[in-house]
């Protein structure tokens, strides 16, 4: 029989994938589709925005993933699954993770070919402005706009309003954004979120580079030791880029590599440009442990020491792995809204629907409600997770469709 899955031996022995649904990301389908095609696929960690709505929505996620598994018991080629670590991140000053583009649709030029529309990989512009619960905050319709009319709104994380009702809502994790140069901002945070560290699995720490950025790190790291779980550097090489092309991936390993050398107490993990390409460059130049596995460590320390040969303990992914299941979940809201207008057309034949009433009687259709696109999801999860992954996934078996279906 398999053992449990287990995220924590992951991170130690150095196949850990974690998923960015994005601190800003609050479209609440794509949050549920996403964690449960990653969570089926072996994910170690999801990593949602610190809103009340979504954490709501990665749980049911994760619950049906867990009712998936456990129907594939009888087969003991398959993983018996457990959850994914649940993490929520937070910020201490401005950060390009933590806001929302905005602009009045009124005010566009009626000539405009609207370039900001063809560049959201959210698909969160529309003729009426901003989608705001889709939009991540990536940019990129930032300097596209022909009149220079879009803007972002940012927002700070308030520790002492938000992390009670955050960390009592289940969550397992908490990741922290900061720069170098933030210390005191920092601290702030730091002493917010102290009371509950105890109930936490893992503490992550995400940066991009920057002047003194190790001594910035050591520095965080004498304010926050000892803690009573382990600790992730995220090196954040170019936020938010991953989807754009190969070439991004090369600012992520680069950043790993400098943070590596530094020895600093704590796993290194990868993110900002991560992509395909991200796991085989890592392998050609040496920077992942071997795959065999290693004994489980009795002991609850924390943060181990650094490793005689320094490796890179797991990457996250962020806009390619949504990126990656766009065309599925495209496909759920293609379902959803024939369903509605068939039903609409049955119940209204004869009276005239408006639009407000459409949009009332539209549900979003769930993954798991879904056979067929669940499979394709979580394949196309799989080719990504199991690139840092040493067994077989549960959508390989062949029995698996009809059991879903």
């Amino acid at each position: 029989m398999t053992e449990q899955h287990n995220p924590l031996q992951s991170l130690r022995e150095g196949h850990w994938f974690k998923l960015i649904c994005g601190a800003s990301f609050q479209h609440l389908p794509a949050i549920q589709n996403l964690t449960l095609a990653y969570t089926l696929a072996g994910a170690d960690c999801i990593d949602v925005a610190a809103d009340p709505a979504v954490i709501i929505a990665a749980k049911e996620a994760l619950d049906a993933a867990v009712c998936i598994g456990e129907a594939h018991r009888q087969y003991r080629t398959l993983p018996i699954f457990g959850s994914p670590l649940l993490m929520v991140s937070l910020n201490d000053g401005e950060d390009p993770h933590f806001r929302k583009a905005e602009f009045v649709a009124a005010d566009c030029p009626a000539e405009c070919v609207r370039p900001c529309e063809t560049v959201c990989p959210a698909n969160a512009i529309a003729l009426s402005g901003v989608i705001a619960d889709r939009c991540y905050g990536c940019g990129r319709c930032l300097p596209v706009c022909p009149v220079q009319h879009i803007s972002t709104r940012s927002y700070v994380s308030t520790a002492h309003a938000i992390a009670p009702l955050i960390l009592e809502a289940g969550v397992d994790a908490i990741e922290i954004h900061t720069q170098p140069g933030r210390l005191e901002d920092f601290q702030r945070l730091w002493m917010a979120i102290k009371p509950w560290i105890e109930q936490l699995k893992l503490i992550a720490i995400s940066c991009p580079d920057g002047d003194h950025l190790i001594d910035y790190f050591r520095a965080l790291y004498d304010i926050i030791a000892p803690l009573p779980c382990p600790l992730i550097w995220q090196t954040d090489g170019r936020p938010m880029s991953g989807d754009i092309g190969v070439g991004t991936t090369k600012a992520a390993i680069k950043l790993g590599q400098k943070v590596l050398r530094a020895r600093l107490p704590g796993y290194v993990q990868l993110a900002g440009g991560t992509n395909h390409h991200t796991v085989p460059k890592l392998r050609s130049l040496g920077l992942l442990k071997s795959t065999e596995p290693i004994e489980q460590e009795t002991s609850h320390s924390l943060t181990p020491s650094p490793p005689e040969q320094p490796y890179i303990a797991g990457v996250a992914y962020g806009s390619y792995a949504r990126v990656l299941l766009t065309p599925i979940l495209e496909q759920l809201e293609s379902v959803s809204l024939q369903t509605v207008v068939s039903t609409c057309i049955q119940k209204f034949s004869s009276t005239a629907i408006e639009p407000s009433t459409l949009t009332q009687l539209t549900q979003p259709v769930q993954l798991e409600k879904a056979p067929e696109l669940l499979k394709q999801a979580v394949n196309l999860a799989d080719s990504l997770v199991s690139q840092l992954k040493p067994t077989p996934k549960i959508m390989h078996s062949p029995s698996i469709h009809s059991l879903l279906s």
